[in-house]
């Protein structure tokens, strides 16, 4: 049998199909070894390396500009100048098909992003929360 075998494509697809009835809470879903064989199952996700992710600091960002904080506020609150702050929402503008701070947030919460950049924790924290300024900052 080799992969482009119909029989071990149905067998994956019904693997599949099991492990999704009863997931397990983390990514491997299935690591066994049979005949000498291993066999491993993993939640699929963004690679390493993908550029079309958001990094942890663009996804800081996001729920920064999801609390109407300004480009300077931001930049304040994490040390960094306000032309690097714009420049992440370049990057995260571009990643997400988007052109405003407006669109990014809507897009990211909405879930209709791209899978590869969706955010599933765009919450805002009690500390982003305070004070929130004005978000008509653009870039």
């Amino acid at each position: 049998m080799t992969h482009d075998d119909p029989e071990v494509r149905d067998l994956v697809h019904r693997l599949v199909a099991a492990l999704a009835r009863n997931p397990p809470p983390v990514a491997t879903l299935l690591d066994i070894t049979v005949d000498g064989v291993r066999c491993r199952c993993s939640r699929a996700g963004p690679e390493e390396d993908d550029p079309a992710s958001l990094s942890p600091r663009e996804l800081e960002i996001t729920r920064m500009v999801a609390a109407g904080r300004t480009n300077q506020a931001i930049a304040d609150r994490l040390g960094i100048s306000t032309w690097t702050v714009a420049t992440h929402l370049r990057r995260i503008f571009a990643k997400l098909g988007v052109n405003s701070r407006a669109a990014m947030v809507a897009r990211l919460l909405a879930g209709d992003a791209p899978s590869h950049v969706r955010a599933t924790h765009i919450d805002v924290s009690p500390e982003d929360a305070t004070a929130p300024e004005r978000a008509d900052t653009v870039s």
